[in-house]
């Protein structure tokens, strides 16, 4: 029997017995591709969440950072492959950068009306990102449904105060103050020794 004599079905038997495994491994690779790249997606989107009430951390400015390149989508042929809802995750975070990179935004807008601007599009930004990856977050529940303690607030408060204290210290534009205490300390052995 010869090449000539291989009928229809033959010729699909043989190609899918020679396919086959190359067809198989092309699959598994565009699995693992396609696992990588949500589970880029997934760390990102947790990392805001879980700093979404700590937006100065250094966490949340790096996930911030990482989000043109999780959601960017695939390049083949030449081309940009991005899904809708990825690229609806792209455009809220180019909205929101933009407003965080704009200096006129602080000479323009009152301080409250700057935060409750941030906050819509910050919680826009994590809606398209939960929407993208399944999940079904509501706009209250990421705007309202995060904790901090008290305690971290004060840190961060007390941390800013020192740094503002110290800078204007050493550019010059604030005294150091001195302020005289009582010079008596207990001695070793509990009695009161005044200082020579």
């Amino acid at each position: 029997m010869g090449i000539q004599d291989l009928t229809a079905s033959d010729w699909v038997i043989v190609s899918a017995t020679l396919l086959g495994p190359i067809l198989a491994v092309q699959a598994q690779k565009w699995l693992e591709r396609f696992k990588e790249a949500r589970s880029r997606k997934l760390q990102v989107f947790h990392t805001l969440m879980a700093t979404r009430g700590a937006r100065l951390s250094a966490d949340h400015v790096r996930g911030l950072n990482m989000i043109d390149l999780s959601f960017y989508g695939y390049v083949g042929f030449g081309r940009k492959w991005t899904s809708g809802r990825d690229q609806n995750v792209l455009d809220a975070w180019k909205e929101y950068h933009d407003h965080l990179s704009d200096p006129a935004n602080l000479n323009t807008m009152s301080t409250e009306a700057l935060w409750v601007q941030r906050d819509e599009l910050f919680v826009n930004l994590l809606f398209a990102m939960g929407r993208s990856l399944g999940y079904q977050f509501d706009r209250v529940q990421l705007k309202k449904s995060w904790y901090s303690p008290n305690a971290h607030v004060q840190y961060e408060a007390r941390m800013e105060n020192l740094v503002t204290a110290a800078t204007g210290v050493l550019e010059g534009k604030s005294p150091i103050q001195v302020v005289p205490g009582n010079l008596e300390r207990p001695a070793a052995g509990g009695e009161n020794v005044t200082p020579l």
